[in-house]
């Protein structure tokens, strides 16, 4: 009788298999066939070709592993504690500030439309009453010489 999989074990098997789930790094084309490629006019050897693809693949899988197991661990300790850090300052500096900006704002435009309720709304009605009647009448000037009469007529 097999033993069923736990789903944590299923979960990290999967993020084994899948190490970049959010496509961060699908720029990075470090593939033989992406890097090198000879045009059709211009050929090496074949056995030039399946030499240096060798050698390609092995110093790139080398050379990964040497700075994955030297670098990698420190370069992760320092994001750990830059990415704390970061987190630290947004929700203990950056959140509550902001919330106190927010709440000033809103009593600042709770007084602001309190004045323009008070002060310049009265005034613009005024305004408008006053200036409801005007009409414009618009008419083509006749052609000629300009009269005093006609500085006036809009």
């Amino acid at each position: 009788m097999e033993k069923p999989e736990s789903s944590a074990a299923a979960e990290s098997a999967e993020e084994l298999e899948d190490r970049d789930p959010n496509n961060l790094n699908q720029h990075l084309q470090v593939m033989w066939d992406d890097v090198i490629g000879e045009p059709e006019g211009i050929r090496s050897p074949e056995c030039a070709w399946r030499l240096s693809g060798h050698c390609f693949r092995l110093s790139r899988g080398c050379c990964y592993v040497l700075l994955s197991v030297l670098i990698a661990p420190l370069l992760a300790l320092c994001l750990g504690f830059t990415f704390a850090c970061l987190a630290f300052q947004h929700i203990w500096c950056l959140a509550p500030c902001l919330r106190v900006w927010k709440i000033t704002c809103a009593a600042t435009r709770n007084f602001l439309a309190a004045v323009t309720q008070a002060i310049v709304r009265p005034i613009m009605e005024g305004l408008g009453y006053l200036c409801y009647n005007i009409r414009v009448f618009s008419q083509k000037l006749p052609d000629g010489p300009h009269q005093k009469e006609d500085l006036l007529i809009v």
